[in-house]
């Protein structure tokens, strides 16, 4: 099987994880990744977890993403 990779940010994340010497290869980092989610049946609802849980399922991959969020950005709320 060939698998072509064309997304440059997925790119960069799979050479990101190979940097960290915790991979030998860019399929050691597919394969590790895709054992860690649990199987499912093809059309079967999502599972509900966050974002957050999903990131953290997947050893190191949410090593270096900031959850927090920017205060300026947030829209302005009037407590009454």
């Amino acid at each position: 099987m060939t698998i072509q990779i064309t997304k440059p940010e997925l790119e960069a994340l799979i050479n990101q994880r190979l940097q960290s010497g915790a991979f030998k290869d860019a399929e050691d980092v597919i394969l590790t990744a895709l054992q860690s989610l649990p199987p499912k049946p093809p059309g079967a609802p999502l599972s509900g977890r966050s974002l957050r849980e999903v990131f953290e399922s997947v050893r190191g991959l949410a090593d270096d993403v900031e959850f927090s969020r920017n205060p300026s950005k947030a829209r302005p709320v009037d407590l009454v």
